[in-house]
């Protein structure tokens, strides 16, 4: 008996050994050039601004580099991303020579990689991608062996687009942050400090996580469904900055002042990003399983429902100028939104024809509000400290935290019935695009109806 139990455990050892030694002889030249490169990105910023850093901001610095290396050879796509974003970052920082005012004569800065330049493409690069992915739903044909509808060129150019969009953003991302801190003493801070440039992590974010679930499931179908949430963020983003010019770099208010920003913020938008995917991938599955009279009513009937309100509410008028003007532009997403779920239900025999199976569906959603739900928790976690660093508490009932409590819960309760219930189908999907008015309604519904400790990017 003795025998066997040490056989057994030292198989186990054995095993254990042989996958540890598998893990790092399986990397190829390409990955340990990776690492190289990364190692020596980090000695050269600890070398360049470790003076202007605290020991947090090393800390995480020093974090961030294995990190890299991981994410890189978890998903070597995401490592070339890096390689190339920042080579061009470094492109973008050698033509400024220290003085901003060359992005107006240096081409390359003034039409591509320049900070606006570059996201002014990302927002091209999105809408080119979402269009290609439809076109490509529309035009692919199952195979005649396995009856799967296999991707065709207009659905490639919307990877390679959406590829090229995330590659843009990111680019645009380090050269404001470059920018920042060449504008004047004490401006410099990374760009998620407010709505418009929280609006672009959430853009390139929400792409590149259903990029990975594309290639992880082989169907490039549902991505016409996830980038036009995107879409309709970059149009978000467009009218922000015509309207309120936000794409101007400010300088940091006193709590954002703080190391946990380069935590907290990204670690949210992991959350809102991969909840928002998942809603649109319940919209697939919605189409295919709901009935026409259940899709009418929820998918079209809410919407309306609720437009009605906010047109009527808005007629009769408000003392709050601002809360009328809020009201008007909560009208206009809400008809755009109902449009949009107007015209899914009408094409939706077409559309079924060509959306992956329920099955993959279904994972795609469970293993997305999964990652969005450990984020978001993270998130929470450290914005508690943050606050309790920033004002002197843990929670303080503001709007903000309000509404991020009540997303955690939501999604805290839709794993709970799927791991402990086995909720699985139309409920599930039901309940996750539900889940998508919440986000959004923490996300910028609060911007525009409430106030609070948060409200760095009103309306």
């Amino acid at each position: 008996m003795n025998t066997t139990l040490d056989l057994s455990a030292g198989s186990q050892a054995t095993r254990i050994i042989h996958l540890q030694e598998g893990w790092l002889s399986g990397r190829t030249w390409f990955d340990w050039l990776f690492a190289v490169l990364a190692v020596a990105g980090g000695i050269v910023a600890f070398a360049q601004y470790g003076g202007a850093m605290d020991g947090y901001e090393k800390a995480i610095l020093a974090g961030t580099v294995p990190f890299v290396i991981a994410l890189g050879w978890f998903w070597r796509p995401a490592a070339r991303l890096m390689l190339v974003v920042a080579a061009f970052s470094l492109l973008a920082i050698s033509a400024y020579q220290g003085d901003l005012k060359r992005a107006e004569s240096v081409f390359w800065l003034k039409y591509f990689l320049s900070s606006q330049s570059a996201i002014l493409w990302m927002c091209v690069l999105i809408y080119m991608s979402t269009l290609f992915y439809w076109i490509g739903l529309f035009t692919s044909e199952k195979h005649p062996v396995d009856g799967v509808a296999h991707a065709n060129t207009a659905q490639r150019m919307g990877t390679w687009l959406a590829w090229g969009a995330v590659g843009m953003a990111l680019i645009g991302t380090m050269v404001r942050w470059y920018e920042s801190h060449h504008i004047g003493a004490g401006i410099g801070h990374i760009p998620v400090s407010n709505l418009y440039e929280v609006f672009v992590l959430f853009c390139w974010m929400t792409t590149l996580f259903y990029l990975y679930y594309e290639q992880l499931y082989r169907t490039r179908a549902l991505g016409a469904f996830v980038m036009t949430v995107v879409s309709a963020a970059v149009g978000f983003l467009l009218w922000y900055a015509l309207v309120r010019e936000a794409q101007a770099i400010q300088p940091l208010v006193p709590a954002l002042q703080s190391w946990w920003m380069k935590l907290h913020v990204p670690a949210n938008f992991v959350g809102y990003g991969t909840f928002a995917l998942a809603a649109m991938v319940a919209l697939a599955y919605l189409l295919k399983t709901s009935s026409l009279r259940a899709l009418l009513i929820g998918l079209v009937g809410v919407p309306a429902v609720v437009l009605a309100g906010v047109g009527l509410y808005a007629l009769l008028g408000s003392p709050d100028p601002t809360m009328t003007q809020a009201l008007t532009k909560s009208g206009r997403m809400l008809g755009g939104l109902l449009v949009f779920f107007g015209l899914m239900v009408a094409l939706r025999g077409t559309i079924n024809q060509h959306t992956p199976s329920l099955t993959v569906m279904d994972d795609v959603l469970y293993k997305a509000i999964a990652v969005g739900f450990a984020f978001f928790t993270i998130a929470t976690v450290l914005g508690a400290l943050w606050a309790a660093e920033a004002w002197g508490g843990y929670w303080s009932w503001d709007p903000k935290e309000t509404w991020a409590l009540i997303v955690w819960l939501n999604y805290a309760a839709w794993l709970h019935m799927r791991l402990m219930k086995g909720l699985r189908g139309t409920v599930a999907a039901w309940w996750a695009l539900v889940g998508l008015v919440v986000v959004t309604f923490a996300f910028i519904g609060v911007n525009m109806f409430l106030s609070g400790l948060h409200s760095y990017g009103t309306l």
